[in-house]
């Protein structure tokens, strides 16, 4: 429930629209080939989140088996990569909310979950369980309603495997990606679950099965209903059900986006955090707050960085420059999980292999833009880096 509370969200309701967009019916295999890698990866992360249980992710991990100039882009490209999906989530909050007026409601909303943050609330297990709840009995009533038009226009999703719908297979395949990658969180539950090594594989594996499921079977239906007028989820479900069925998916959305961007701030806040302790980043930033206990300065440099993506306001965009920073970031996890010792190992190594190849792949296929970005970042953070080091 943990690992479907930190993806589902944003990827069911604005990524399957996104890749659609660029793959038309391809959009299916590429979600089933995006599931692939992620399982690769989300392997690589159990195997060293039991090695290693400490909060920080690939960005400590980088730091204990390859080197700290590695470590650091590894915790560098987590910060561009989920501020640009927090970015995405605030956008599609907004989006669904009121598309006319997004923009003011989108940062809105990102001051709101910050300012909350701040205060030191956590989204509970329970509160987790009840918005995954009400998020999945959405997309089962979508499901439902919509599914007779499988049957009556397979014209809408069937696809010929020709050259012009298989160019658009692996760009999709790397937007699609980024829809899974939540399950980092289960990763780092290491010093909290009975029997780490067995518990926390078997919830990853769980978590990516079941959201491949999920993504596929109401991205067939979305299909079936719209063609390649593939738009968001109430939307569609305006052309074949009356309006109770859309404020459900509405109020589904909201719920589950604004979820996801409250995981997203505290989970970013704690990376600036173990940053800062490291003086990678000012030691400010390392600073918790005596009432609260929250690091205050990490949080809000967090909220400062999902707003000025958010004024970016195309969703494709960021979703697309997460989509380059969460691969090279899962490639760097991959590298980190082969440098694993045999008795280390729950996994054999070529499963990291796979899962570093087809990162690096998949990172081709973003738009060339993006990856000029993204290098751009990387040199921009190394550089700032060695600043932050030398006045330390």
């Amino acid at each position: 429930m943990l690992g479907l509370g930190s993806i589902i969200g944003t990827g069911v309701f604005i990524s399957l629209g996104i890749g659609a967009s660029i793959a038309g019916t391809m959009i299916l295999p590429a979600i089933g080939l995006a599931g692939l890698v992620a399982l690769c990866n989300g392997l690589s992360s159990a195997q060293l989140a039991a090695n290693h249980p400490v909060s920080g992710g690939t960005y400590e991990y980088g730091h204990r088996w390859l080197n700290p100039s590695l470590g650091f882009v590894a915790g560098w490209m987590f910060l561009c990569a989920k501020s640009a999906s927090a970015a995405t989530a605030a956008l599609g909050f907004a989006l669904y909310l009121n598309p006319e007026n997004s923009l003011p409601i989108a940062l809105a909303i990102v001051w709101v979950i910050t300012a909350i943050t701040l205060l030191g609330i956590q989204r509970t297990n329970t509160i987790n369980i009840l918005i995954v709840g009400a998020v999945l009995l959405s997309l089962i009533a979508f499901v439902v309603f919509g599914a007779p038009a499988i049957s009556a226009n397979p014209q809408n999703w069937q696809s010929a495997l020709d050259g012009e719908n298989l160019k658009n297979l692996l760009p999709a395949t790397a937007l699609m990606f980024v829809a899974f990658t939540g399950y980092g969180r289960i990763a780092t539950l290491g010093e909290e679950v009975t029997e780490p090594r067995r518990t926390i594989p078997r919830a990853i594996i769980a978590t990516l099965v079941t959201t491949t499921v999920i993504y596929i079977v109401v991205t067939w239906v979305a299909l079936a209903n719209a063609g390649n007028q593939f738009s968001s989820l109430a939307l569609i479900a305006q052309t074949f059900s009356g309006p109770s069925l859309v404020k459900v998916l509405t109020a589904g959305a909201i719920i589950a986006m604004a979820s996801v961007l409250l995981n997203l701030v505290l989970g970013l806040s704690r990376v600036v955090l173990a940053m800062g302790r490291r003086c990678d980043l000012p030691k400010t930033t390392a600073r918790i707050t005596d009432s609260t206990k929250v690091p205050a300065v990490a949080t809000i440099v967090v909220g400062c960085l999902i707003t000025g993506l958010v004024y970016v306001g195309d969703m494709k965009l960021t979703w697309s420059f997460s989509a380059f920073t969460v691969l090279v970031y899962y490639a760097l996890t991959n590298l980190c999980a082969i440098r694993l010792k045999i008795e280390e190992r729950l996994y054999p190594s070529w499963v990291s292999y796979i899962g570093l190849f087809a990162c690096l792949c998949l990172a081709v296929f973003v738009e060339w833009r993006i990856i000029l970005a993204g290098l751009s970042l990387i040199a921009l953070g190394l550089a700032l880096r060695w600043l932050f080091v030398k006045r330390s």
